[in-house]
């Protein structure tokens, strides 16, 4: 009897502390998280994108040829107890991809890790930051021709009704852009 009651106190302490512990994490109340108060203050560079679209993309497919639109629905979320914030698509054409994306306080910047269908030996790094109404982030690629320069993914229009986001070989001084990739995004009906 003695070791009943104790298995079932430490099982409701238990549960107690794994609830009081992990309370930022997507629930019922609140699907898609929520931001922990102890994470840095950037987390909130995200709020406007947190929760699902529906969006059209579309992608180059030669010099100034575009592929058709491809209907795709990309949800952003807060994930290890509101710490970080992933990203995922459901598209159409089946080539899913997501990110899991965290702010490193020592380098104050975004380290987003980028994953997708087809999967890889190693994830894709981009870094940056939100400057105003635009989130930025770069990874280094040279051109098809060998230029340095970087390829660029821009989220610009952020509102709390939806975004557009630009994926662009940029060169070192960003002065040239060749945009490959186009997104454009309406927050879904609650």
């Amino acid at each position: 009897m003695k070791l009943k009651l104790l298995f079932t106190v430490c099982f409701a302490a238990g549960f107690q502390l794994h609830a009081q512990e992990y309370n930022y994490l997507p629930s019922s109340n609140h699907p898609f998280g929520l931001p922990n108060p102890k994470a840095p203050k950037e987390i909130s560079d995200y709020q406007e994108l947190i929760g699902s679209c529906d969006c059209k993309s579309v992608s180059r497919i030669g010099q100034n040829t575009w592929a058709d639109t491809v209907q795709m629905i990309w949800t952003f979320k807060y994930i290890m107890n509101g710490m970080a914030v992933q990203d995922e698509t459901t598209k159409a054409d089946g080539l899913h991809s997501g990110s899991i994306r965290q702010y490193s306080a020592d380098s104050a910047r975004w380290n987003v890790h980028y994953y997708a269908t087809v999967a890889t030996p190693a994830l894709r790094a981009w870094y940056g930051n939100r400057k105003g109404d635009k989130i930025i982030l770069y990874s280094e690629q040279p051109s098809p021709e060998g230029n340095p320069g970087f390829y660029r993914l821009t989220f610009s229009d952020i509102s709390d009704s939806g975004y557009n986001w630009v994926g662009e070989w940029v060169d070192k001084g960003e002065t040239f852009a060749y945009p490959t990739w186009k997104i454009f995004c309406e927050k879904k009906k609650v």
